[in-house]
């Protein structure tokens, strides 16, 4: 047909390797705006999530010591890694008593006397299910819970004490005792099993989030450990941790979706 482009000349088909060089320079909104022009160009950047373009992001978008050491061991691809630090601790939601390291997921906690200290992650969740890893790389302390809270609920407060779970805004598993937390009362114990083992330091412990069926559960070791609490709220939740001795530090990892059975 007359005047008719060429295929070539489409912008929704120019060739992957065009597509690879002027994607590896865009920033993760621009590729998010990117991937809804055509299905050509959302098929590319969904299709392999070792591409170049996602090594190249990630490169820039993570600090070198969380690429080179373990913390992301379970996080299989750039793009996922990417994912998990967009769900990383928040710098700008934690107690004025800790503050986030370098590499992004690790928090560390201040040798600051009578004093809870906590943070919430950058993005909380209102449906889907997720999955993210904790654990802690120092001390316990007397208090060290982990679990999930709404906007609302604090992440500092006097005296050492579980803060997590301390309000209704907030659920929580204290890994010192094995008690559930919510509302400032103990929910009873977790694992529900008889002489329960006590967390050891450097444990990583998945956490599990069902927004769909309201549940928050626990895994230790690929063992599933059960559902701590039911009936969460139709509410934005964030995953969330409170922390009690100085200089401990505690690292959150977002893993996704999670791995049924």
């Amino acid at each position: 047909m007359a005047g008719a482009a060429a295929p070539s000349q489409v912008p929704g088909r120019l060739p992957a390797r065009v597509l690879e060089l002027v994607f590896s320079y865009l920033e993760l909104a621009e590729l998010r705006s990117c991937a809804l022009v055509c299905k050509h160009w959302y098929r590319y950047l969904h299709a392999d999530e070792n591409s170049d373009v996602w090594r190249t992001l990630c490169g820039r978008m993570l600090a070198e010591e969380a690429l080179r050491a373990d913390i992301l061991c379970n996080v299989p691809t750039y793009k996922a890694k990417i994912c998990a630090f967009q769900h990383s601790f928040s710098s700008n939601d934690c107690s004025r008593n800790v503050y986030i390291k370098k590499n992004g997921f690790t928090l560390h906690r201040n040798p600051i006397a009578q004093s809870t200290d906590g943070a919430r992650t950058k993005i909380g969740f209102s449906e889907g299910r997720h999955a993210w890893e904790v654990w802690w790389e120092g001390p316990l302390g007397t208090v060290a819970v982990i679990g999930i809270a709404t906007k609302r609920a604090p992440m500092q407060c006097q005296g050492y004490v579980a803060l997590l779970g301390s309000d209704d805004q907030s659920w929580g598993w204290n890994l010192v005792d094995n008690n559930l937390l919510h509302n400032g009362e103990v929910n009873g114990s977790f694992p529900q099993c008889n002489n329960a083992p006590k967390y050891q330091i450097g444990e990583r412990i998945r956490v599990i989030l069902d927004m769909e069926d309201k549940t928050l559960a626990f895994e230790r070791g690929y063992e599933f450990l059960g559902v701590a609490f039911r009936g969460l709220p139709k509410a934005c939740l964030y995953p969330a941790v409170s922390a009690v001795y100085g200089n401990t530090e505690v690292t959150l990892v977002y893993l996704g979706k999670p791995l049924d059975g």
